[in-house]
């Protein structure tokens, strides 16, 4: 005899059953997903080393970032090819491995050079900026001929006839003793100080001591100007003086001028 409700023990099935969810295939599906995502960092990990370990060859080992040009701007006292020479910065060398304050120690050796600024530019190209030496002021040479010196007293150029914008400087010191001298500072100096009508006239320029500058101009007129600073108290009463067209003007001690 069949039960009333048409189902025996052996038949029932549970709801995760019929659903095909056993417990086994559950843990399963876990380990499953869990091993899909291992293998996934594993990938990610390789990927990104590879990466890493393309660019650290690129950057360090290939010519793909290595120097294909060296530009350099600013030089005219001294051509672009000598300051490629001392840079010293060799075609096919990795862009990282230049060392620009090496390469700018070297270029900085150059005497026209007062500054020198070296950068990479990726790519491919080392960049060297030169800053040059201004001359101030024209020594006579032991030789002949005058040494153009800037306000620090180094040697830039040698021209055989003085230019017309640079006033004599007759040192007692032989030039090549002159780099940082004070006198030859404080006459460049005084000359960067002047009213511009004034500067473009002066044919000399003594200085004993930094705090005794004397200009001479062209029309035989002599300044005793001292020292440097108050140049705008010195350049009011020089103007005013002026006009008396007399031919020696002592502005040194500010409120005690003299004239002759």
């Amino acid at each position: 005899m069949i039960a009333a409700d048409g189902a025996s023990g052996d038949s029932e099935v549970s709801h995760d059953e019929a659903a095909g969810g056993s417990p086994t295939s559950r843990v399963n599906a876990a380990y499953s997903g869990r091993g899909l995502h291992s293998w996934r960092m594993a990938f990610y990990a390789l990927a990104l080393a590879g990466l890493a370990g393309f660019a650290a060859w690129a950057v360090f080992g290939s010519q793909l970032l290595a120097v294909r040009s060296v530009v350099v701007s600013g030089a005219h006292l001294v051509s672009a090819s000598d300051v490629l020479a001392v840079a010293g910065v060799e075609p096919g060398t990795p862009l990282i491995r230049v060392n620009t304050g090496q390469v700018a120690a070297r270029v900085d050796t150059i005497r026209q050079v007062r500054s020198v600024q070296v950068t990479r530019s990726w790519p491919d190209r080392v960049v060297i900026v030169v800053h040059e030496r201004t001359p101030a002021l024209a020594v006579p040479a032991p030789g002949g001929g005058f040494d153009l010196v800037d306000s620090t007293g180094v040697i830039v150029l040698w021209a055989a006839a003085r230019p017309a914008n640079l006033p004599l400087y007759p040192a007692t010191t032989p030039v090549t003793l002159l780099r940082g001298d004070p006198d030859l500072g404080a006459a460049a100096a005084v000359l960067g100080e002047l009213p511009a009508p004034v500067r473009r006239s002066v044919e000399s320029v003594t200085a004993p001591s930094p705090d005794q500058v004397t200009l001479q101009l062209a029309d035989g007129i002599t300044i005793v100007w001292g020292g440097t600073g108050q140049a705008s108290a010195k350049s009011e009463e020089l103007h005013v003086l002026m006009r008396t067209h007399s031919h020696y003007y002592d502005v040194s001690a500010q409120g005690a001028v003299v004239i002759k």
